[in-house]
């Protein structure tokens, strides 16, 4: 999936092919949390079915209104617990494939929300 996008507005995904995600010139391969004005690297989570309150504690962090979580190839959940401990912060979030949340990261960042997005790559 190839997004066609102005990069002036800072991170932007440009595309997703199901083994890598571009963000402006770079290339990702492994799962990372996304902001338009950061780039966190080195989240190594578990996998999605196991994910807990610390996996989320950098992207909580940075205060976003809402999180997208990107599961890979297909939709994935997290347990209740997690995104039940998230939404009473007040913060929202949204469980989806990694195609639908690189979309929906692109329309609210440039809707310029507070979006934090956590992609699993595969």
């Amino acid at each position: 999936m190839k997004l066609d996008l102005d990069s002036s507005s800072g991170n932007l995904i440009r595309g997703f092919n199901g083994s890598a995600i571009l963000v402006g010139a770079e290339s990702f391969t492994r799962p990372l949390i996304l902001t338009v004005d950061r780039i966190i690297r080195d989240w190594d989570p578990p996998a999605v079915e196991q994910l807990a309150d610390r996996d989320f504690a950098a992207i909580l962090a940075l205060q976003p209104e809402v999180i997208l979580l990107g599961t890979g190839g297909r939709q994935r959940f997290p347990a209740a617990t997690v995104t039940t401990a998230i939404l009473r912060q007040g913060i929202g979030i949204e469980v989806m494939n990694t195609a639908a949340a690189c979309r929906t990261y692109n329309i609210l960042a440039a809707e310029y929300r507070r979006v934090a997005a956590a992609l699993f790559v595969s």
